[in-house]
């Protein structure tokens, strides 16, 4: 016999797993901090390349100015500049990772939550069943 409680949270179950599960179960497997430091040094990482990017951008635009002027400027100011508009940048994406990360963490930890009560109903299901089953074997497959 069917029993329809188990088929209904297998079904919750399996919707979950194809739609926010596949978001949300990876980040679950992780601790708060791990999640949102693996972030945060993938935010390093990224804005680095990125502003590297950006910078040699800026340096190939205005290559002709450069070179003309390279012997006037002060390469210590503008090293400074660079170096202080670095650190902007980078602060300024690693506090937008860190709300980022712990609101999709949080969220996460809220639905993976529900998803591991509906396991926990299907585990005393299967736990009912089984001592059913179990008592009907002794008994050679007669109820008392």
């Amino acid at each position: 016999m069917i029993n329809e409680e188990k088929v209904k949270i297998m079904n919750r179950l399996a919707m979950y797993e194809k739609r926010g599960g596949k978001k949300y179960l990876p980040v679950s497997r992780y601790y708060r901090s791990d999640y949102i430091g693996l972030a945060l040094i993938k935010n390093f990482f990224l804005v680095t390349i990125g502003y590297a990017l950006v910078l040699a951008a800026v340096a190939v635009y205005y290559s002709e100015y450069l070179m003309n002027n390279i012997n006037q400027m002060d390469l210590v100011s503008l090293g400074m500049k660079v170096v202080g508009g670095y650190a902007v940048v980078l602060i300024s994406y690693s506090v937008l990772t860190y709300i980022a990360y712990t609101v999709k963490y949080h969220c996460a930890k809220k639905s993976v939550k529900k998803y591991y009560e509906e396991l926990t109903k299907l585990e005393r299901i299967y736990g009912r069943e089984e001592k059913k089953n179990s008592g009907r074997e002794i008994t050679g497959g007669r109820k008392r």
